[in-house]
């Protein structure tokens, strides 16, 4: 059975933007996996440790039939291949790939958390999952729309 899932990818060392369009041409390799829309994509500026380059961010939309866990290890094989080196949180990096949400499902064991913890506060995250599904709502926060209205005062870029 598969499931649909969005993923979001960010960059902001190398070339992000060809980063995310080989990550998303990875994705789309999986097994039993296809992507079935991606984002534009936005430049955003870091978050949290503010002394590096600014992000590029997408999001992509995917039908898979990797169970949760499966698709985290798949997401983190991907990162691995593009140089992702984990030095500190927040830090640069080559690429991030988070599992947002996957179907309607809740999940919150150690090291996953589903939908991703923190994406309802980020414009970089909302603005290009609005564009993709523009109906899509958050358990147990609510709609896209809704969340992102609270990240105003984030400033994005469409490349």
């Amino acid at each position: 059975m598969t499931q649909i899932c969005f993923i979001g990818l960010g960059s902001n060392l190398g070339e992000p933007s060809d980063q995310l369009r080989l990550a998303i041409s990875d994705i789309d390799q999986l097994p039993d996996t296809r992507v079935l829309a991606s984002s534009a994509f936005y430049r955003s500026a870091p978050i949290g440790y503010l002394d590096q380059p600014d992000f590029v961010n997408a999001v992509v939309k995917i039908e898979t039939g990797l169970a949760p866990r499966q698709l985290l290890s798949a997401m983190l094989g991907i990162e691995r291949l593009h140089g992702r080196e984990r030095t500190f949180s927040n830090a640069p990096r080559t690429l991030d790939l988070d599992v947002l949400l996957y179907g309607d499902m809740q999940i919150d064991e150690p090291g996953l958390a589903i939908p991703h913890p923190h994406m309802h506060r980020r414009a970089f995250v909302l603005q290009p999952l609005l564009e993709i599904e523009p109906d899509c709502m958050i358990p147990s926060v609510g709609s896209v729309d809704q969340a992102l209205q609270g990240c105003l005062d984030q400033i994005l870029e469409k490349l």
